[in-house]
């Protein structure tokens, strides 16, 4: 029984190493904004997702890129003996939440006042391996 549940243990770590997670926390950006970007890079593979995000014009996207190499370098760091262009890493899932919320006044006519919501969002990037093979 012990040696059962010792094996599932390690599948489930063999599993684990194909998988790397980055967080970005308190982005600046509305969630809305936010998503138009990781839409477009959602199941992609990681060399094409860097070229999308390279060449969108959008201001969400430089933080996108800058996230999806630090999950590269999280994924490198927990396979140190593998080679990253053989293991087809590919965005498995990207989710975009949203953050606080700074509350300001903006002065209204007639003596009034309208709120402004600063919106923030929490980006989730987590990277799969479709090449299961590893030494």
């Amino acid at each position: 029984m012990g040696s059962r549940k010792k094996q599932m243990a390690d599948a489930i770590k063999e599993g684990k190493k194909q998988l790397a997670f980055a967080k970005l926390n308190n982005c600046p950006t509305s969630p809305r904004k936010m998503r138009l970007v990781a839409d477009l890079v959602r199941g992609e593979k990681v060399e094409r997702a860097l070229n999308i995000l390279r060449f969108s014009s959008k201001e969400a996207s430089r933080r996108l890129e800058k996230l999806l190499l630090s999950a590269v370098a999280n994924w490198q760091a927990k396979n140190e003996d593998a080679d990253v262009e053989a293991a087809e890493l590919f965005v498995k899932e990207i989710r975009v939440d949203g953050g606080s919320m700074l509350k300001r006044l903006r002065p209204a006519p007639q003596g009034r006042a309208h709120r402004i919501r600063k919106r923030s969002n929490h980006v989730t990037l987590v990277l799969g391996s479709n090449n299961n093979t590893q030494s």
